[in-house]
């Protein structure tokens, strides 16, 4: 167990733990019948990567996989593996940063689905790329039964996701989703058939996808694009372009230097 000093030292190095911290001792102090959330999933850990543990553990456990063995397994897997850590606290802050109805960085991770999804994601391809892929497929399985959220554990998700609402989000085996993505719900990164190989999409740093969107094949979305709600996308798209439509062509330019931040979706 650290010391007092430990942890200051901990959360001197850590402004986004520190801030989560003092959010939820706010919370505990404003609101009684929210301290007992506020001290388990946040005040009693000394890292983060211990509240994810808890936190995922709580919430993918069932019958088949006990909230025990689940933090146990995630644990180790933030220990062993920095970067699960590093992409945490990238995605909290662009959900600060870009969804209007966060207004504190301990909100989505006691409350929202779509970051609480990315960060099973996470723990799940931490898994399948140790080669232990039933437990990863299982956590998948149980992602997508909690959370509504599809995302194959062979996926590559990059860090700074901000997923807004999270309902019917499919990320499909082979797909690659680049840094500071932003997606709203019911997007689809998926194939066209049933053939093998690398068969899903591939989308670069910065795009920002619509509000039920189909992005589907082996297809690249080009940096600091859009595309637009409800678009149907086959065809590659070139970088800082907005397409829309289905199928989906492109409209315009991108209309800003980073969609996936500016979250502007109005298509001229």
């Amino acid at each position: 167990m650290a010391t007092t000093t430990q942890r200051a030292d901990l959360q001197a190095v850590d402004p986004v733990w520190r801030r989560i911290r003092t959010e939820a001792e706010a919370l505990a102090q404003d609101e009684p019948f929210m301290a007992s959330l506020a001290h388990s999933v946040v005040l009693h850990h000394e890292t983060l990567e211990h509240a994810l543990s808890y936190r995922l553990a709580q919430k993918l456990s069932s019958p088949e996989m006990s909230p025990l063995l689940l933090r146990e397994m995630a644990d180790t897997a933030y220990a062993e593996n920095a970067t699960m850590g590093e992409a945490g606290r990238a995605d909290i802050v662009a959900v600060h940063e870009r969804d209007p109805a966060c207004h504190r960085m301990v909100q989505p991770l006691l409350y929202f689905k779509g970051f609480l999804a990315i960060q099973s994601y996470r723990l799940a391809h931490h898994l399948w790329a140790e080669g232990r892929k039933d437990l990863a497929l299982f956590l998948q399985m149980r992602c997508s039964e909690v959370f509504g959220v599809d995302i194959h554990p062979g996926a590559r998700v990059g860090k700074g996701i901000m997923i807004d609402h999270a309902h019917s989000i499919v990320i499909g085996e082979t797909a690659v989703v680049g840094d500071d993505v932003s997606m709203l719900h019911s997007v689809t990164l998926g194939g066209t058939g049933k053939a093998g190989g690398d068969r899903h999409p591939k989308i670069c740093d910065g795009v920002l996808i619509g509000a039920g969107a189909k992005v589907l094949g082996n297809i690249t979305v080009g940096e600091c694009s859009r595309i637009a709600a409800g678009s149907v996308v086959l065809k590659d798209v070139p970088r800082c372009k907005t397409v829309a439509g289905i199928p989906a062509k492109i409209v315009g330019d991108a209309g800003c230097e980073r969609p996936s931040l500016s979250m502007d979706h109005q298509v001229e």
